[in-house]
């Protein structure tokens, strides 16, 4: 059998920990550590090596979003982020975003769809879907010079690869790449797989992320323009 899903909750209340805790620990999944600043959530990540980290943004000493870029920066051993939050403001999900974070979540969110979203995130794909991504990145970022030059390397991707990542930045799924090139979903998922590993990316997340960066796909141009 698998080792057990672990996880970490952060919130600077009690009453939200306990929660989480209950309904994650219902379906089989370890509550290892539970952190009541960005701080403490630090800590607890380094000594228990979680499979995913449950963040609350607003956290007195450190807040989530620079716990999430202190952990995905400081060598995260395979951990996931998943920010949860009652601010449902899109420069917060940009800034997750941007500090490594796979998925983003409101705290009314159901038990099963919670349950549902560690689960993804610890299979390695991400939470947020690439057209609300695409949506942030648009209104947020602008183009980033130097993570360009850093990422030039984009020339080490076969021409096909190119075509595959323009489009996923552009917000399709996996079926809808398949349909829109005429390939079979498994040779689209083996492309994603490549891209993200000869660029060093953990999901799609970052994957349209980076293409906006690098200027491969320009903020407000036409979608799915080749």
């Amino acid at each position: 059998m698998s080792a057990p899903l672990r996880a970490v909750i952060a919130d600077d209340q009690a009453l939200v920990r306990t929660g989480f805790r209950m309904i994650l620990s219902a379906d089989g999944i370890e509550v290892v550590a539970e952190a009541a600043d960005g701080a403490e959530a630090v800590a607890a990540v380094r000594s228990t090596r979680p499979d995913v980290v449950l963040m609350d943004i607003r956290m007195p000493r450190m807040d989530g979003i620079e716990a999430t870029r202190q952990i995905m920066s400081g060598g995260a051993n395979g951990t996931r982020v998943v920010i949860l939050t009652t601010y449902d403001l899109d420069h917060y999900v940009y800034a997750a975003l941007t500090a490594g974070a796979s998925g983003f979540l409101l705290k009314d969110v159901s038990p099963e769809h919670l349950v549902a979203a560690v689960r993804l995130v610890r299979s390695g794909d991400a939470l947020l879907s690439p057209t609300i991504t695409r949506r942030l990145i648009e209104r947020f970022a602008p183009r980033d010079e130097a993570k360009a030059d850093l990422h030039r390397d984009l020339s080490e991707l076969t021409p096909r690869e190119l075509e595959v990542l323009r489009l996923l930045a552009t917000g399709l799924s996996n079926a809808e790449l398949a349909d829109r090139l005429t390939l079979s979903a498994t040779t689209v998922k083996t492309h994603v797989a490549r891209i993200l590993s000869k660029l060093g990316l953990r999901d799609r997340v970052q994957a349209v992320v980076l293409a906006y960066e690098t200027g491969l796909i320009s903020p407000g141009g036409p979608s799915g323009t080749i």
